[in-house]
């Protein structure tokens, strides 16, 4: 029986111990990686967003709006691309809702947060953008367009996420949404075992092409260990599927330009069910098939994409 009570005062303690410490290093990374942008107050809560003024003689040209995929946040957008276009137009990257520093304000699934960039617009007083999704971020991109077509110039879906697909998600997804087994697992857990796994992680998203020099650190990745935030990211993850089954069969009504950019190196989004798809759905998409590309053609193939930018804006 004494031998019980300490294990149980032992396990105790040891679930204290990672509780506090996950606190503490999540500050630490927030002192690290602080907000880069400005905030909006839309939806009931506060958007993250930063905002590149277009150049001279550019500012008439419909703006550029970025959506970043799982596990992201705005940096990993801005990153890509910022320096490819600062000579284009005016560039709008976005943390989505529950990541980086954007609350989530109920902004819960694809369609919602369309929502919240639609509210963006306003609130910048932008009338038509052209949409950039990367991965699950062009879920969003999608809706925005079946939900708001007057508001979009065009699209370019980056190794897209939107249709559904066999089979689920990683089993680490489905756990952290689980209501209370999920709390335990994502306070105590998810920061000490991603910051041990963020390398292989980042690998494997970029494979077979070389991680991009420094991505860790300018993309602020470790923002996503955070409790609150890997629980959003986790609830986006697992509903996807469930999502884009009852919401891809509307794609057909997008009319918008739009292009596809996908990688034929990709294991994580397979393109052979969503790019297709998209090309499918949408009447006069354009496929660009990126040889020896995974699934971060942003970086891998950032010529690709701009060109793809520059066509819609036609």
């Amino acid at each position: 029986m004494r031998i019980l009570t300490y294990f149980l005062l032992l396990l105790v303690l040891l679930v204290l111990g990672l509780f506090l410490w996950t606190r503490f290093q999540a500050m630490e990374i927030e002192k690290l990686y602080p907000p880069v942008g400005r905030f909006a107050p839309l939806g009931g809560g506060k958007l993250h967003y930063l905002d590149i003024a277009a150049p001279e003689g550019e500012e008439d040209k419909p703006p550029l709006l970025f959506i970043h995929g799982a596990s992201g946040n705005l940096l990993d957008q801005s990153g890509a691309y910022q320096s490819a276009l600062k000579g284009d137009a005016r560039m709008i990257f976005i943390d989505r809702p529950g990541h980086g520093y954007s609350e989530r304000a109920g902004a819960d699934d694809p369609a919602k947060q369309a929502d919240v960039y639609r509210q963006l617009l306003d609130y910048l007083k932008i009338d038509k953008a052209v949409l950039v999704g990367h991965s699950l971020g062009s879920a969003s991109a999608a809706a925005f367009a079946v939900l708001y077509p007057e508001r979009v110039k065009g699209l370019v879906f980056v190794a897209p996420a939107t249709h559904p697909w066999p089979g689920g998600v990683t089993w680490y997804y489905d756990v952290a949404t689980m209501p209370l087994i999920g709390r335990l697992f994502t306070e105590i857990l998810t920061l000490p075992v991603g910051s041990l796994s963020v390398e292989q992680g980042v690998q494997s998203v970029f494979s077979p092409n070389k991680v991009a020099k420094n991505y860790i650190a300018s993309s602020a990745t470790p923002l996503v260990f955070r409790p609150h935030v890997f629980r959003h990211n986790s609830h986006d993850v697992a509903t996807l599927k469930a999502f884009v089954t009852d919401f891809s069969p509307r794609y057909k009504e997008i009319k918008a330009p739009t292009v596809i950019v996908t990688g034929d190196k990709d294991d994580i989004v397979l393109a052979e069910i969503h790019s297709v798809g998209l090309e499918r759905d949408i009447a006069e998409a354009e496929l660009v098939v990126v040889e020896g590309v995974g699934h971060k053609p942003d970086y891998a193939a950032t010529d690709q994409i701009v060109a793809a930018i520059r066509k819609v804006w036609q």
